[in-house]
């Protein structure tokens, strides 16, 4: 029996364009019916949020109650350097390697799940996969959730809780933030179609897009699971091809 389930996931977009949500809605898939329906096995989550949020909160302590120089980010929360950006992305290239080292019987079970998001003002998303190692890139197919930044910035504004600035369903930015580090994605040059193949070096990884300007991430499940499945199913054509 051929192997049925994705290795590598690569889920990228705008900030709350649904990403999280997909997510979420994996994780609480039952496993046959996750494996049958969209071609993913075990979860195994490499998102950058949590490694960004642990950035600001030590830069925090230092700063604040430690009274030391902050070593990520200004006063504004905004990166010191930009190669941090790129540190971001080498890190969860060296998480993947890791478990890859560690389980040589890794994907035998497991889709490993790459999050994050890229605008242009840092390289955008042609940059940052650049620094993805080739053994993730052989491996990797990727979902982009293609939203307006209109509507990005309107769900970054409902889905903010600031009691719960860490949590991966209700962390928000400011609108001055999302202004500048996302209001510019340069998807749209980069892979301009539906589904497709993204070349980064000498690897084509196959690419689908996953519209969600009407928000079906958002309380309405039937509708996530039907076009997640036909995205997923176009994805894993392309990769069969």
């Amino acid at each position: 029996m051929g192997k049925d389930t994705f290795d590598v996931l690569i889920l990228i977009g705008r900030p709350a364009s649904g990403k999280s949500e997909i997510i979420d809605f994996l994780k609480h898939t039952a496993p046959d019916v996750r494996r049958g329906r969209y071609h993913i096995a075990g979860l195994d989550i490499l998102g950058v949020f949590p490694m960004l949020w642990a950035w600001f909160e030590e830069d925090r302590i230092l700063n604040q109650q430690l009274g030391h120089p902050r070593l990520y980010t200004d006063e504004g929360c905004y990166f010191k350097h930009p190669a941090y950006w790129h540190l971001l992305i080498e890190c969860l290239s060296l998480d993947y390697q890791k478990r890859q080292r560690d389980n040589p019987a890794y994907h035998d079970h497991t889709t490993a799940l790459v999050e994050f998001l890229r605008g242009s003002e840092h390289g955008g998303y042609g940059e940052a996969f650049s620094h993805l190692a080739d053994g993730l890139l052989q491996k990797a197919a990727i979902v982009y959730v293609n939203v307006s930044f209109a509507e990005s910035l309107c769900k970054n504004r409902r889905r903010f809780n600031p009691q719960r600035p860490d949590s991966i369903l209700e962390h928000g930015l400011s609108d001055e933030k999302m202004e500048r580090l996302y209001r510019e994605d340069d998807w749209a040059a980069l892979a301009p179609a539906e589904s497709g193949f993204v070349r980064v070096r000498d690897i084509f990884v196959p690419f689908a897009v996953f519209e969600n300007e009407d928000n079906v991430t958002t309380d309405k499940l039937d509708l996530l699971a039907a076009r997640l499945e036909t995205v997923l199913d176009k994805l894993w054509n392309l990769r069969l091809g």
